[in-house]
Formats: structure tokens, sequence, C-alpha cells
């Protein structure tokens, strides 16, 4: 197994944050396959409370009914690892915390794949808020530690490009 490289997606966590801060924002999680990893990087950040205002780990199925149903109406036919349900995700942390943006993400890390037929290294990742924004990630790595690095730094990383192209708040 490779070593993860932490300070990389602790960096642009520090990215997220400098963005966040001086314009009054905040930032809400529901991850999956990262196993609150996102969260964690975005925590690790000294005064996270200025920004972060929670997340949750929704692994299962059960997990997100539990803690999600009911913030926003459940997309007929979303399954889990897919688009729609980290687009569902973030709009659901969004709404359940009231912040300005969520992050949502939902995978596959190895080293098999999902019931749903998606191949470790598989993830969707998601941001809501002033900016809506899904990307798809494919390593071609069965690695569990990797895959979940990969993940998070993508999810990190997609909040960060749609900030920057969001207005400035009050325009």
């Amino acid at each position: 197994m490779s070593p993860v490289d932490t300070d990389a997606l602790f960096r642009r966590a520090e990215r997220a944050a400098a963005l966040l801060v001086p314009r009054g924002e905040t930032v809400a999680v529901a991850e999956g396959s990262c196993g609150g990893l996102i969260s964690a990087a975005l925590l690790s950040v000294p005064g996270a409370s200025a920004y972060y205002l929670g997340g949750t780990v929704i692994y299962t199925l059960a997990a997100s009914r539990a803690l999600l149903a009911g913030a926003i109406e459940i997309p007929a036919g979303m399954r889990g690892a897919s688009e729609p349900f980290a687009r569902w995700l973030a709009r659901s942390s969004v709404a359940r915390l009231g912040a300005t943006w969520g992050i949502g993400e939902g995978g596959a890390t190895g080293p098999s794949g999902n019931r749903y037929g998606d191949p470790a290294g598989h993830a969707w990742v998601a941001v809501a808020g002033p900016v809506d924004a899904a990307r798809h990630v494919l390593t071609g790595d069965d690695d569990r530690r990797r895959n979940m690095h990969a993940f998070a730094a993508a999810a990190i990383e997609l909040l960060i490009d749609s900030i920057e192209a969001a207005p400035a708040p009050g325009v």
C-alpha cells in the first residue's frame, strides 16, 4: 500500500477556508465512502468554527434515510454512488444545517466495487450552494485509503472551484 499525502489534502482545506471566511460563508458535509475525511480535513484548519457547521457520514441507505430524509425530496429511483445521490447529499446538508455550501460524496473505495456494479475507485462528488456542481472521479485504483483521499481531495477541490465561480456575497 502506497502512502497518501494527507498534507496536500489539508492544504486544499486551508484554501477552502481562506475563501469561505472573508465571504462569511459556511459549509456542511454529507459524505459516504470518505468516512469523514472531508470533514476532518476542513476541521484541521485553525478557526474552522467560522465556516464549518457540521457533517455526517452516510455510509448506508439506512443512515441517509435516518439522518437526511425530509430535508429535501429524495429523487425517484436514486441509487447510491451516483451523481443524483451526491447532489442530494449536498443539497440535504445545506437544507438540514442552513449552510451556504454543501458537499456530498458517494463512491466505491475498494478493494472491490459496490453493489451497483461500480468499480473500486469510482465516486461522485457534488457541491450545492450559490453554484451547484458535480464531478465524477475515477481513479482506476483499488486501494481503499488512496481512494478515500482522492475522493476527499476532489470534493474539496470542487468546493474551491465553486466558491471561485460564485458571485461575491451581496452582488
